[in-house]
């Protein structure tokens, strides 16, 4: 029997160890969502509200405790585990409240056609696999978990082998709340064996948050057949400070989107371009507020910065940094100042570059780690120019911002910048009721808003015509 184990990134003791599901389990467990969805295709939308909505006050009745397992499964301080836990129900709230109204069938009531009756109706798709990452595991999977559900498909849920725990949270609180039998299933399963889930027959759709290279491998899998696929990949978001910014406000809110969760976000901040007037100010006011982080245990209450999820990763970003740094990069935070960042470990110190350009790997290679390149623009051409040129040189577009008084600016600005999510004074935030979704290789597909229920559905045209005897 295969094993999985989950490492803590607190001390990289193992925390969790799980059997895999055998290919044989994986089948039978697609076969008993393909019939669970018969019947719960049927119930009106009203009551899988009903049932989800005792989900979510049976999962969030438990937060302290989840919040604790979260932090040893992939390292965010206890400080602020918890807020995932909020988050996730914010989502799953406002998907249940706007569910009844974005399922309903389309009327069409041209006066032109008397004598018919016409209508869309939204129809669940079956069994659909989500397939979710560690960095958020709870925020991640209710994007797909909860409005699949509520638009009357059955849900298989395989969460990353760092966060198993998660998915298993889940599946209890659906119990909880009274969830028909295999409706929502998780599976701890290898990576080949997800390959032939994707392949089944019967799988009708597969929502995938993860890397670049994972998500082609989810496309070449569902390639065999003629299914969709919802794909969260990779990002390297930018943000634009213009002249007329708040700097104080700024620089505070962009070194929270930058370092929270040491970085490792879909939608962190990456890199900053800065207009030359406020660069100087700018720069001061961002390394002062950085020198406040407390690196350390994150099971301990005053720790503000935890490891990264794995040494590994650590090590990729300090390479970013000294591959930047022999090519003129100026580093100006001292890691001296933090005593517990040390190689060959996932704690690490969180770094600032300037004299950085797009021909280094940090400015332009998705780093998820805490680590930034400011660059100064508007020396010699428009600000707002050679902003637009500069965020949209990436193979990314997740979300953007803008920091700036002038709305108006800031929605000329937007309407250039190639991304899924354009901000003005706010980063590295998801409003449930806007459409989440990338450009380019940070993905396809939408999910939340009522717009995220048109991927979860199939519509079906009805044209009656109406006869008298």
């Amino acid at each position: 029997m295969a094993k999985q184990v989950t490492y803590s990134p607190v001390d990289n003791s193992p925390y969790v160890t799980r059997i895999l599901a055998t290919t044989e389990e994986v089948n039978t467990a697609i076969e008993r969502s393909h019939v669970a969805f018969q019947s719960w295709k049927k119930f009106p939308v009203k009551e899988r509200v009903q049932i989800i909505s005792k989900f979510i006050d049976a999962f969030v009745a438990k937060k302290e405790s989840l919040a604790m397992e979260l932090t040893l499964q992939m390292g965010r301080p206890i400080k602020y585990a918890p807020s995932e836990i909020n988050g996730t129900e914010e989502r799953a709230r406002y998907m249940i409240s706007i569910a009844e109204e974005s399922l309903k069938d389309v009327e069409i009531t041209d006066s032109d056609k008397p004598g018919f009756k016409r209508f869309i109706r939204k129809e669940s798709l079956g069994p659909i696999l989500i397939i979710a990452a560690w960095n958020y595991p709870y925020l991640i999977s209710v994007n797909g978990v909860v409005p699949a559900l509520l638009a009357g498909n059955t849900v298989i849920l395989k969460q990353s082998s760092q966060t198993p725990l998660c998915a298993e949270r889940f599946a209890e609180a659906f119990k909880e709340a009274g969830l028909p039998d295999n409706v929502f299933q998780i599976l701890h399963m290898s990576h080949s064996d997800a390959e032939r889930a994707i392949k089944n027959p019967l799988i009708a759709f597969v929502n995938f948050t993860g890397s670049v290279e994972g998500g082609r491998e989810i496309q070449m899998a569902a390639s065999t057949k003629f299914i969709a696929t919802g794909l969260e990949l990779g990002g390297k978001d930018p943000a634009y400070v213009r002249h007329d910014a708040d700097i104080d406000y700024a620089a505070e809110q962009l070194v929270d989107g930058s370092f929270f969760n040491s970085g490792q976000c879909c939608c962190a901040i990456e890199r900053i371009y800065v207009h030359e007037k406020v660069y100087d100010q700018f720069l001061q006011k961002f390394v002062e507020l950085i020198k406040h982080y407390k690196l350390g245990d994150p099971t301990e209450p005053d720790t503000t910065l935890g490891p990264m999820v794995r040494t590994k990763a650590a090590e990729f970003v300090r390479k970013q940094i000294e591959e930047a740094v022999s090519q003129g990069a100026k580093p100006l935070i001292d890691i001296k100042l933090y005593p517990q960042d040390k190689k060959n470990t996932p704690y690490m110190a969180p770094q600032v570059l300037v004299n950085v350009d797009h021909s280094m790997r940090v400015m332009t290679e998705e780093s998820f780690g805490p680590v930034i390149g400011i660059m100064k623009v508007g020396v010699e051409v428009s600000s707002d120019v050679e902003a637009i040129r500069l965020m949209n040189d990436s193979e990314f577009g997740l979300t953007a911002s803008i920091w700036t008084k002038d709305q108006d600016a800031a929605i000329a600005v937007g309407n250039e910048i190639e991304t899924g999510t354009w901000f003005m004074n706010r980063c590295d935030y998801l409003d449930p009721a806007l459409a989440w979704v990338g450009v380019k290789n940070s993905g396809r597909g939408c999910t939340l808003s009522r717009f995220g229920f048109d991927y979860l559905t199939r519509p079906k045209s009805f044209h009656l015509k109406l006869t008298t005897k």
